[in-house]
């Protein structure tokens, strides 16, 4: 009389455990939703900083926008004729020379001109006809829809 009976000491002990609690398969995905989350909101701040940083005011029009899938060389015009490839300020005469520098694709790159809505026509298309003197056809120009109103 004087034994003493102890839980979880023996054969079966060890099964009847496994068959009450069981092992859980299951994939938590708690932490992976946190993770997408935050991906999320930083994607979403960064997007916008990632845009062409030289500011400059386009015209509005109705044009429709072209597709890409690539990302094209940006040529800009600011309002004072400051001519920009990317954000790299540079000069009517090495336009040609940046621009085949560049270029991936040769000369079917394409271009996009962004001309301040306040700038000299003169300067824009001075830009213009560099870019096609250099031997680039594939031209877009650039500007911002107009809002309804």
């Amino acid at each position: 009389m004087g034994g003493m009976i102890q839980r979880g000491v023996g054969r079966n002990s060890g099964r009847r455990r496994n068959r009450r609690s069981g092992l859980n398969a299951d994939i938590n995905v708690t932490p992976l939703v946190d993770v997408m989350l935050v991906l999320l909101i930083v994607f979403m701040v960064a997007a916008p900083l990632l845009s062409v940083g030289v500011p400059i005011e386009l015209p509005k029009t109705d044009a429709k926008s072209l597709p890409s899938q690539t990302e094209p060389i940006t040529i800009s015009v600011d309002a004072q004729g400051q001519i920009f490839i990317q954000d790299t300020e540079i000069t009517l005469d090495e336009i040609a020379t940046r621009l085949i520098a560049i270029s991936n694709n040769g000369y079917d790159e394409r271009i996009y001109l962004r001309g301040d809505g306040q700038a000299d026509y003169e300067a824009v298309m001075k830009v213009m006809a560099r870019v096609n003197a250099a031997g680039f056809s594939n031209l877009g120009l650039v500007t911002d829809p107009v809002s309804a109103n």
